[in-house]
């Protein structure tokens, strides 16, 4: 199976280019957000054809800040100037910046845009510099996150065209991961040294630079140690332990504040705790899930590919890319992998690469079976078969689950 392409394909993000069309003339401020590289400036160029492709003339005004052509916007006074100069009287006018943050102050001239009325905006920044904790102290008026993720397992097809020998595709979608720049590169080699370069830039470029942070190596240390660790419990105290037995002197202060950085970046999520019987969340100990199991191959290597945890990795994202709310679900002494939260909906998961043998089945059914809601409860697995019921909970295999959509 060919794994790459000499050429990037662009394909439709539906779900998100849905999202920003559901919004368009709305007044609210349109945020995207998400990893670098995960295909935000392609989405807002989708919304771009999209908005050409209406019947009403409508005046685009499409900045990226990452071109010299616009290197005059990088000051905050030129680009409200520019922005001011584009606008026409009588249609809907729409801006879009891309990379907004590469100008320092940029709030201050899109307030001032806002406050107007003129304009329906939207706006990129990469990650770590527009954070959804930022957005209210930021802007004057209301904002809209869109938060764009590396590609699924139904992008991945789309994209390679793949109609037939989906568990072939799965496995190598494991391995090779969502981000859609390694996908030009035909040996996985090659895939892996980019999702590198992409890890390298985040954690140098975007926070260490902008965190000042002195300590390279510890920080590092921790990226890898949590990358090694995807699915266990941990917490900034046993983070904190772990390294200062291989002789580091971290506090478990720094420690907090560094996975707090990794997470502003959308490398890691946190999936916190959720005590069932209690109807509460724990605050010791969660979970941390990368935003992408390639990043894990790609920087710990290829030798214990361990596809349990990463299997928990991509349904924890595909849940969230389906708009859940995902907790680590904790009933007496037994743990459900996710309990998934939207609206009046609820789900309980178990997560599994092989539940062929009796007892790892049992494991991995009993703590559903525990739960006496009525919520519906299910095991993903690596099954290679079709959807089957144990005892009123779903047993499905993963490259199925991942397809439904």
């Amino acid at each position: 199976m060919v794994i790459g392409d000499n050429n990037m394909q662009l394909i439709v993000r539906k779900k998100y280019l849905d999202e920003l069309i559901e919004l368009y003339g709305t007044p609210d401020i349109k945020v995207i957000t998400g990893i670098r590289r995960s295909g935000k400036s392609v989405l807002l160029q989708e919304f771009v054809t999209y908005l050409q492709s209406l019947q009403e003339q409508v005046n685009i005004v499409m900045i990226n800040l990452q071109e010299l052509e616009f290197d005059q916007l990088l000051e905050y006074h030129e680009l409200h100037k520019y922005i001011l100069n584009q606008y026409k009287e009588g249609i809907p006018n729409v801006l879009l910046i891309d990379e907004v943050q590469l100008c320092p102050q940029f709030e201050l001239a899109i307030n001032s845009i806002y406050v107007k009325r003129i304009y329906d905006i939207y706006i990129t920044s990469s990650n770590a510099f527009l954070l959804s904790s930022d957005l209210a102290t930021l802007f004057t008026g209301r904002t809209m996150e869109i938060q764009v993720y590396p590609f699924s397992f139904v992008e991945y097809l789309t994209y390679y065209k793949i109609t037939k020998e989906y568990d072939e595709a799965f496995d190598q979608y494991v391995r090779t991961g969502g981000m859609p720049g390694a996908y030009v590169y035909k040996t996985e080699n090659r895939q892996y040294d980019y999702v590198r370069d992409v890890y390298s830039t985040i954690l140098i470029r975007d926070l260490v630079e902008k965190y000042k942070i002195r300590n390279k190596s510890e920080f590092t240390n921790i990226s890898e140690f949590m990358m090694d660790n995807i699915g266990n419990l941990l917490s900034p105290n046993n983070i904190c332990r772990t390294l200062n037995n291989s002789q580091s002197e971290i506090t478990r202060k720094t420690v907090s504040k560094y996975i707090s950085y990794l997470e502003n970046a959308f490398l890691f999520y946190e999936a916190k705790r959720y005590d069932l019987k209690g109807k509460k969340y724990l605050t010791n100990n969660s979970k941390y899930y990368l935003c992408d199991s390639s990043f894990r191959y790609a920087v710990n290597g290829t030798r214990n590919m361990d596809f349990g945890r990463v299997y928990e990795n991509i349904v924890y994202l595909e849940l969230r890319r389906r708009g859940y709310e995902v907790y680590v679900g904790k009933l007496y002494k037994k743990e459900i992998d996710f309990v998934a939260k939207k609206r009046e909906t609820q789900l309980y998961i178990q997560v599994s690469d092989n539940i062929s043998n009796e007892k790892t089945f049992e494991r991995e059914y009993s703590p559903l079976l525990a739960i006496r809601d009525a919520y519906p409860k299910m095991i993903i697995a690596r099954t290679y078969h079709e959807t089957y019921d144990y005892k009123g909970v779903k047993v499905v295999d993963i490259c199925r689950w991942l397809r439904e959509c």
